[in-house]
This record gives C-alpha cells, structure tokens and sequence, in this order.
C-alpha cells in the first residue's frame, strides 16, 4: 500500500547483475510524438536464445481500495468493461488485444476498519476494509463482496494466480482495537495472539475456497513493515523480522493440517533498501533477504514446504533519481543471488516521487495522468526491475483510481472533475477511463506469460537505455513464441536488424503491438527483422516464432 511517509534512501551501490545492465546515470527528454525523425543508422539488436536469465511468474495489480464498492455497486456492465481491460486474454477482429491479461491480482483481506466506521479513526470510507470475522468463530463471507467479485471475475477471464495480502490485523485481534498502529516498530497484535491470527488466515481462505471457489494461492500477511503506520489515513501496522517469522512459524503448519496449497510469501518492504541492508532507525524490520533467506541464518524460512522462495519489494521511492533507479535494483540483485533458489518481486509500485515536470505533469505523484508520459515513466522502471533487479514478477498498485491522482490503471470518475474526496463520489456508478499506463503495462503482461524464460541480448549498451530505447527479450519454447519489449523513451524513432542465435525466426517476421499516443496496444502489420523502426516516445512488443 502507498506510504506517504517522507522516506530517504541510503544507496549501497552493488554493480555486475545481468551483462546487458551497465550503470546508468542521465535525464529524460520531453515528450513528443511518433512523426518524430528516424535515426538513420541501424542498429543491430542481437537476441540469445541459449543464454538463458530468470523465469517470469506473472505481471499483477491490486483490488485496494476501491474495487468493493465499485464490484458491489455499480452497474454489471461497467464492472464487466473494467474487468475486461484488466484481466482479458482476448483479441478483438482485427487482432487487438481487448485487455491486458494480467495473470496475478492481489485481494486485500480486509480487517474489519468498515465495520467500526468513524471510530475506526480511518477518515476515507474508500480506505476501510471489511472483515469476513469480528470474533473468530463466525465468519459471514458475504462480507468484501466487491472484491470477491472481481476475484471471481478474474478467475473467469483466465487469470492464473490469486494473492492476499493484509495491511493489518483483524481489529479483534489488535492491541489497541485499530486497524492503524499506535505503537512503533512492533506488530499491532494483543500479546500470544499469533496462533488465532494465524487461524483468521487459514479459516478466511478456506472459506473463500468452500464457499466462493476461489484458491488463494499466495499469502502475504505483512506490508511495508518498515513503516510506523502510527496514522489515520488507511490500515497498516510496523512489523518485525521477528514479528514475520513468528506468524510464518504458525502459519505453516496450520495450512498443511486444513489442506491448503496457499504458499506464503515474505517481504513487501516499502522499497528496495530494507531487503538488501541494514536501515538506520528500523534494523528490526530490515535486511530481510538475509534474516529469511540468508544460508547462515537461524530465522531461515526456506525449508518450509509452504514457503515460496520468493523476497519482495516495493518499487517506491528509489525510482529516481535514475541513479538511484539502477544502483538501487542492481544493490537487491545481488543480494538475491547470495541466497540459493531465491527470486525477486517488485509487488507494487505508483508514483511517489517528485521528479519534476520534466518527467511528470505536475512534476510529482497528485493529479491524474492518463497519458504517454507516465506510461513511458512507468514501462521503464518495469523494464528496469526486470532487466538490472532480476524481478520474476511485477505488480502495480490500485488497479482502479477515484482520485486526482497518478495511481490507477483505471481511472473513475462522474464527468465532471478528475476525483474526489467525497465518500459518494463515484460509489454506485461513473465514468471509466483506461490510461496509457494501462496499455503500457499491458506492453509486458499480455505476451510476457507465466513460464516464459528472459533471455539475453548481448552487447546492449544500456549506458543511455533509460532515456533511449530499452529491451528485454522472453521466450516461450514449448511454444516456440520470441517476445521483445521495446520501450523507447526518446524524441527519436529507431532502426534495428535483429540477429537471433540459438534458433531461426520463422518467415524473419515480427509482429508489432504498440501502445503511444494514439495507439493502445494495438496490432500493426508484420514488420521485416532485419529492418524495422521502434517509433519514438513509444512502447513496442515484437512477438514472433522461432525453429
């Protein structure tokens, strides 16, 4: 969940991740369009099929906050629009995609601030969560019907994982009787109280399986521990390492004894940093890939049959300056690989920073943007989580927006202004708006399938990528599918020849999917590899087969 705290981050700078991620530090251009000049030398773009990098799990988004009362409100056939747009895998006639297949959505298990209202302390209605329980021992699963919807709605669309996460405990359980902390540091839980956390968990998801058909198949009971969340604007609780491995301790077990495949992921740190070192001001809740995943660590979790052998991390706050972007993603990365089998997510992402105008209408994260601009600034720290941090899966924060401001995939609203802060505004019914976010994102999460394999492009010289063209290049051998992401960040469209080793393309043709100004994802006529233009100010999926 976004934290609006003021957090600075102190870079360890750990280079030599990945041969085609060389250290980048420049700034971006402004925005233009695809009548831009080509550059006239052509560039060649070589593509490995035989160096194999990491296996891509999934791309996914998150239900909070506003997905119960818009999946419970409003009218079917907008939810079902908005459904579509996120989750279908689809083409329409002319072979566009009618969505952007996502193939993980993260479920917000709710902890009962609804329910209290005012009292809760939690002044946005829209930021409140219900909870299925209020004691424990009965549970009304008609409760978060929105969310079960779109769950239900994703699952319907072909989505392949589901996720839950909690940003507290239920208040029945907290120590103060919030779902906000009013202590530092620790987890907001009455004394001795992991073992009935842990069977809210497990009765939650065993009844969302029995009684709605939905398998929840990851589990992350913590997010952004790093934070105090000692205020009133949503839900959240400080959590340490020990707090962590003493409900993953609990849990573990309790899932084996009801029968349940869910698997438990760890992580969720507010950024980069508290993965991969020891923060100053909340050594308990940082260094997390050594605390869990370290080989000489007593708190080691790895051999837990229900443990995914996953770490993640927010992509918040690091991802500018661009400096900080790279060294940042290469600092986590080469910590992952210090722990055997371990993967990398970056589970959520929207922008907090403020780079200025240059980068972002409005220079910073307020005001709603549905334009190219925060696409292109998006696509590439998605680019760059996957190519320099390693990242098997990618996640965006709030799917849906109602607010004037750059967090949604979707944006909602009445007609009349770009959101509000009135609790009726835009709960029964509204307009929908797709972003070129959206599209962007859909760039990676429509072709890039769970299973397919990121293969290297050798000699890329990334040293001016972020503000030039970046690729990063995935292939699906059972299906013998080459995808390539281009994300071109400049005023200047670009020539390139593609030289495949490891196998030959079939018919030398690649298949275009743009999304730019003018265009969301859209399918273009084939294009020949060994000349072809990646338009400016643009991002291009090349999909082709191979022998």
């Amino acid at each position: 969940m976004i934290s609006f705290k003021n957090y600075k981050a102190s870079l360890l700078f750990a280079g030599l991740f990945l041969i085609s991620s060389p250290f980048i530090s420049c700034s971006s251009s402004d925005s233009t369009d695809e009548s831009a000049p080509v550059n006239s030398t052509t560039r060649e773009l070589k593509v490995n099929l035989d160096a194999n990098l990491q296996t891509m799990e999934s791309f996914g988004a998150s239900d909070a906050w506003q997905c119960n009362f818009i999946g419970k409100n409003w009218p079917s056939e907008k939810r079902n629009r908005i459904a579509d747009l996120l989750f279908s895998k689809g083409v329409d006639a002319q072979g566009n995609p009618k969505g952007i297949g996502l193939s993980l959505w993260r479920f917000n298990l709710g902890s009962g601030s609804a329910e209290q209202g005012e009292a809760s302390d939690i002044g946005d209605e829209w930021r409140r969560s219900e909870c299925f329980t209020a004691d424990g021992v009965t549970y009304n699963m008609s409760k978060q019907a929105g969310q079960v919807w779109f769950m239900k709605a994703a699952k319907e669309r072909g989505v392949e994982k589901l996720l839950a996460f909690a940003n507290s405990a239920p208040v029945y359980l907290t120590n103060n009787g919030k779902a906000h902390a009013t202590i530092k540091e620790f987890y907001n839980l009455k004394d001795g109280k992991m073992p009935e956390l842990a069977d809210f968990w497990v009765n939650s998801l065993d009844k969302l399986k029995t009684e709605h058909g939905l398998t929840i198949d990851y589990i992350s009971p913590f997010n952004e521990p790093q934070y105090e969340w000692d205020g009133t604007s949503q839900e959240g609780s400080p959590a340490t390492n020990a707090n962590i491995y003493s409900l993953v301790s609990v849990l573990s077990p309790k899932l084996q004894t009801k029968g349940l495949s869910s698997q438990i992921v760890v992580g969720e740190a507010g950024a980069y940093e508290p993965l991969y070192k020891t923060v100053t001001g909340s050594a308990s809740r940082s260094n997390q890939i050594d605390y869990f995943f370290g080989v000489n660590s007593t708190k080691n979790i790895a051999s837990m049959s229900n443990v995914k052998k996953t770490i993640s991390g927010h992509s918040y706050w690091q991802a500018w300056p661009l400096s900080s972007l790279i060294s940042s993603r290469q600092a986590a990365a080469s910590k992952v690989l210090t722990a055997p089998g371990l993967s990398l997510w970056s589970s959520e992402y929207c922008v907090l920073e403020s780079p200025g105008t240059a980068e972002l209408p409005g220079g910073a994260g307020p005001g709603r943007d549905l334009g190219m601009q925060l696409a292109l600034w998006t696509a590439r720290i998605i680019s760059t989580d996957i190519a320099i941090g390693g990242v098997t899966s990618w996640q965006w924060w709030t799917a849906i927006s109602r607010g004037d401001y750059k967090d949604g995939l979707i944006h909602v609203d009445d007609g009349a202004s770009n959101g509000a802060g009135n609790a009726d505004y835009c709960k029964n019914d509204g307009f929908v708006r797709d972003s070129k976010t959206l599209w962007a994102l859909g760039n990676f999460s429509f072709f890039v399938k769970p299973g397919m394999v990121r293969v290297q492009i050798p000699g890329l010289d990334s040293a001016a990528a972020a503000t030039d063209v970046m690729l990063t290049a995935y292939k699906d051998d059972t299906n013998k599918k080459l995808v390539i992401v281009a994300v071109n960040y400049s005023k200047t469209a670009r020539t390139y020849k593609l030289n495949l080793s490891g196998g030959a393309l079939g018919n030398n043709k690649l298949t275009p999917y743009t999304t730019s100004d003018t265009k969301n994802l859209a399918k273009g006529t084939d294009v020949d590899a060994a000349n072809f233009e990646i338009p400016s100010r643009a991002v291009v999926t090349y999909v082709g087969t191979y022998k």
